[in-house]
């Protein structure tokens, strides 16, 4: 077994193990592999394992990562399909590429192309470009709204008092829908120092599914990171966003986080 199928498995364990504790099982929380760190035999790897959902913060790394990935898994669909697969390999289960970071408008149509759900919308403007986008393309998109739940100001995301009103101007989009709300906690070592940020951040969730936004599909919670993912999801995430955890060690401890908030 390779350092990185070790790895895999252990997040995959933990993941499990968190879910368990929050009363649900592994299958109901969405790992993220962001591959900003990786390289592309590390993502291939991942898929060969089962792996069909990653993430990117840049629109340029994702528009990189998601043709090479998508050429070589459509070479293995075809190989499979073929019987000339040697070893087991899903070719139904398409790539999911979704984009994390904050995203700047005059990128949306791009984003709007290659991600199954942008994870970062958080502002009106933001939103409508997209719905541009999406009407040009003539498909629907999936966002959630990133909230600044710590209020910290190097932190993209709106405010926790706005999160009701954007959605509610998303609702009156024809191809944009919302789903539900990303959040970052702050970096920190401990991880139970974010919990406080996540349990707010669930309590918004919460409230805003109970209002009705998102035609009834208001359910999803992107919450945790390498560092954190395990209390996210105890504390309600179904989906968390995992990278130096499965590739390996960023340059410092705070460059994952520094990193999801660069456009």
């Amino acid at each position: 077994m390779t350092q990185l199928a070790e790895r895999y498995t252990e997040v995959k364990q933990r993941i499990e193990d968190a879910a368990a504790r929050s009363g649900r099982t592994g299958d109901a929380v969405y790992l993220v592999a962001v591959s900003k760190y990786a390289e592309p035999e590390d993502i291939r790897e991942l898929i060969e394992l089962g792996h069909r959902d990653f993430g990117e913060n840049r629109v340029q790394q994702l528009v990189q990562r998601a043709s090479i990935a998508q050429e070589w898994f459509d070479r293995a669909r075809l190989l499979a399909r073929s019987g000339g697969q040697t070893q087991a390999f899903d070719a139904d289960r398409p790539l999911r590429w979704h984009m994390i970071g904050h995203l700047q408008r005059n990128k949306a149509r791009k984003v709007a192309e290659l991600s199954r759900l942008v994870h970062s919308v958080d502002s009106l403007r933001l939103a409508e470009e997209l719905q541009v986008s999406a009407n040009k393309l003539d498909r629907d998109i999936d966002v959630l709204i990133q909230v600044n739940v710590s209020g910290e100001e190097s932190k993209e995301g709106l405010p926790i008092s706005a999160a009701g009103a954007l959605a509610e101007q998303i609702d009156t989009m024809v191809h944009v829908h919302v789903r539900g709300l990303m959040t970052m906690a702050p970096y920190s070592e401990d991880p139970e120092d974010a919990r406080e940020h996540f349990v707010r951040c669930r309590e918004l969730f919460e409230e805003l599914r109970h209002e009705g936004y998102g035609e009834g599909r208001f359910d999803l919670l992107s919450m945790g990171m390498s560092g954190d993912y395990e209390v996210a999801i105890e504390e309600g995430a179904n989906i968390v966003r995992v990278g130096s955890a499965l590739f390996g060690a960023a340059p410092n401890p705070a460059t994952e986080s520094a990193a999801m908030r660069r456009g």
